[in-house]
């Protein structure tokens, strides 16, 4: 009876020890599981925590760089306005020059238009008192200068241009020779056309086409004479200016120069 009492005390506590076993192991189980879990849970919210960190962090290098570009940028925009500043200076500079110089063009044309006038009445007197060459172009030339001068959609520059035009034409009739045909009234009151040969501004000739009548503009007293001492040079000389023959000397009457008052 105490063999039997002995060996079940040693069943129970063997399935005592087995209970407690089975029942610690589950407990251990669950222990590592909620370990493992709440592991899983810090390293999940590590990984978000360095996720954030890495986007604050890209965050703060993309506006660092955005910084440097707009510090950038505005040295840039510095420099810039010193050289717009710099170019605004010299066009004020250069807008002061142009008002002055409009100032001078304005006292300029008071006192040009004067002179073009001045001018224009000289030159036409000079062609009156000229050998009678060319009368009829050179009156009609002075009488479209008088009509410019008169003109506002004319500038200043032109008008000036054209009075000097004129000058130069006159000029350098004095250094051309030239023949030309013209009516001409003479002493016995008959109007004939003749070949007419200018030498320069001292001397205009005329000569009939057979050569017969030959003669010269006499001018102090403003009229055309007959002259037969050069009848051959004339002819010669209107050969000449035709461009028949080529150049040679010839030797032509030639009023004596007067002196003067």
């Amino acid at each position: 009876m105490k063999r039997c009492t002995s060996s079940s005390r040693r069943i129970s506590v063997a399935v005592i020890a087995t209970g407690l076993m089975t029942v610690s192991g589950s407990v251990f189980a669950q222990s590592v599981d909620d370990v493992l879990q709440a592991e899983d849970r810090r390293l999940n919210l590590a990984q978000q925590s360095q996720e954030r960190i890495n986007s604050i962090v890209e965050g703060t290098r993309s506006l660092e760089d955005q910084y440097r570009a707009i510090n950038k940028e505005i040295d840039g925009l510095k420099v810039y306005n010193r050289l717009m500043r710099a170019q605004v200076d010299g066009q004020q500079a250069v807008l002061e020059d142009i008002s002055i110089s409009i100032d001078q063009v304005d006292v300029i044309n008071r006192q040009i238009f004067p002179l073009m006038e001045r001018m224009i009445d000289g030159l036409e007197q000079s062609i009156k008192l000229d050998v009678p060459f060319l009368m009829e172009e050179r009156t009609e030339r002075i009488q479209n200068l008088h009509d410019i001068m008169e003109r506002s959609d004319v500038s200043v520059a032109e008008k000036f241009r054209k009075v000097m035009e004129a000058y130069q034409i006159e000029l350098d009739y004095g250094t051309s020779s030239e023949f030309y045909t013209q009516s001409l009234t003479l002493e016995d009151g008959a109007t004939r056309s003749y070949n007419i040969l200018r030498i320069g501004r001292v001397g205009l000739y005329f000569q009939s086409d057979d050569s017969k009548i030959t003669g010269r503009w006499d001018n102090e007293q403003r009229t055309w004479v007959i002259d037969d001492s050069a009848r051959s040079d004339i002819r010669t000389g209107l050969r000449m200016a035709r461009q028949l023959i080529a150049p040679e000397l010839i030797v032509v009457p030639v009023a004596a120069p007067t002196e003067a008052n």
